[in-house]
Order: structure tokens, then C-alpha cells, then sequence
């Protein structure tokens, strides 16, 4: 990933010393550690990375039976509850 743009964040110095030490704890930069949590925060699939779960799920070939098969193996008979 190439890092291009910067951006100065203003943290309270609390703040500041935990995600430092998260940061040592993992092994990693602090901002390596904010880059990550914005991405999984606020980073947004592009419109391929959606079609391509759409086709995923698509794709798939499940063993799903009728509705009342599926009632029957989900909610159990009341006389097997009452033996």
C-alpha cells in the first residue's frame, strides 16, 4: 500500500500513551495501528469487491429442505420433549 497522504491527529496524552503501547504490545507503528483501525472502521468494499460477494454467495449450493422439513429438524416434536 503506498502511503501518500498525511494527516496530523491531535489525541489526549491518556490516549495517546495506550494506543502507544497497544501499538509495542503488537508489534507495531502507531500509525500503522490507527491506518488499521480507520480501515476497519470506515473502510467501504468497492463497488467489484460487492459484486464479488454477491456472486459468492451466489455460488453457493446448500442443503436447504422444504419449510416444514427445516420446522421438523428445528423445533422438536412436544411428545419427545415430554418423555
Amino acid at each position: 500500500m503506498e502511503l501518500s497522504k498525511k494527516t496530523t491527529i491531535l489525541f489526549s496524552p491518556e490516549l495517546h500513551e495506550r494506543l502507544s503501547r497497544l501499538a509495542v504490545e503488537r508489534g507495531t507503528s502507531l500509525g500503522d495501528l490507527v491506518r488499521t483501525a480507520c480501515e476497519s472502521q470506515y473502510g467501504l468494499p468497492t463497488k467489484d469487491e460487492k459484486l464479488a460477494a454477491v456472486r459468492s454467495l451466489a455460488a453457493l449450493t446448500l442443503p436447504v429442505g422444504d419449510p416444514q422439513q427445516m420446522k421438523r429438524e428445528s423445533v422438536p416434536d412436544p411428545q419427545e420433549l415430554l418423555r
